[in-house]
């Protein structure tokens, strides 16, 4: 059944598959948004059956819960829960320092939430999202709906002062009417090709009067999970430096593949 998948979605697994060994039986769990995240969960449902584990987890989109439940895990609330052992969350970008972009799948307020209130932060992703400098791909900025054109026109006017490449702000649509996220705000995404300063440019951002958060996630992730589509993944550590590598074999979660499949 692996066979079928994409080039990209044997990363994506290889990433997930790896990342969910690092549960441990009565752990609080965030579980991120995306289509990498989305195989973590089915991942980590398999692997809380097959090893008849007790976890709770807390999802970072409405999305995610559903998903989450439906493969029989324990979602509650982030106040319920108080606080996680362990977020895992994919990335649109990631740069050297494990600096990241976030908010491709619009949840990037809740993600950045779920992963500050966590002892610990996994990504997971695909190599071909490493950059030497962020920005090509958007950034998002999640707005409130009250004035948005006037929040876009000072965020226009504010990168022109910030050591970015473009200026550009577009409403993020969906047909013909504006994404609405699970908070009831819209996303901004900035098409800035090159953030020389992701910090300066997060803190300036949320400054800006109708701005709710930002997509630059900066030291927040502590280990990040790069899956390859011949099964490799590279795991390396923020505060150690090291870099471990392993091999992840496909054929060992048919089981997984053929419930996809169904």
């Amino acid at each position: 059944m692996a066979e079928q998948l994409s080039p990209i979605d044997k990363a994506k697994f290889a990433a997930a598959r790896r990342a969910v060994d690092f549960v441990e039986d009565g752990m609080r769990v965030g579980l991120g948004t995306g289509s990498t995240a989305a195989w973590m969960v089915r991942c980590l449902a398999e692997t809380v059956r097959d090893a008849e584990m007790t976890i709770t987890t807390v999802a970072t989109s409405a999305r995610t819960a559903q998903l989450a439940r439906d493969l029989g895990l324990r979602v509650i609330g982030l106040d319920e829960a108080r606080w996680l052992d362990l977020t895992i969350d994919g990335a649109d970008e990631f740069d050297a320092d494990l600096t990241l972009i976030k908010g491709g799948g619009g949840a990037l307020l809740h993600e950045k939430i779920v992963a500050t209130a966590s002892d610990q932060m996994i990504v997971i992703t695909d190599a071909a999202k490493e950059v030497g400098t962020l920005g090509a791909f958007p950034l998002p900025v999640e707005v409130i709906p009250f004035g948005w054109q006037a929040t876009r026109a000072l965020i226009e006017e504010t990168l022109a002062s910030l050591d970015v490449m473009g200026q550009g702000a577009e409403l993020r649509m969906k047909g013909q009417a504006p994404v609405v996220t699970d908070e009831g705000n819209h996303i901004l995404d900035l098409d800035l090709k090159r953030i020389g300063n992701p910090r300066q440019l997060s803190l300036v951002l949320n400054q800006i009067p109708g701005v709710v958060e930002n997509g630059l996630f900066i030291d927040i992730c502590d280990r990040i999970v790069i899956g390859h589509p011949d099964g490799q993944v590279e795991l390396r550590d923020i505060a150690t430096g090291a870099v471990e590598r392993e091999h992840i074999d496909f054929s060992e979660s048919d089981n997984l593949f053929r419930d996809i499949a169904d």
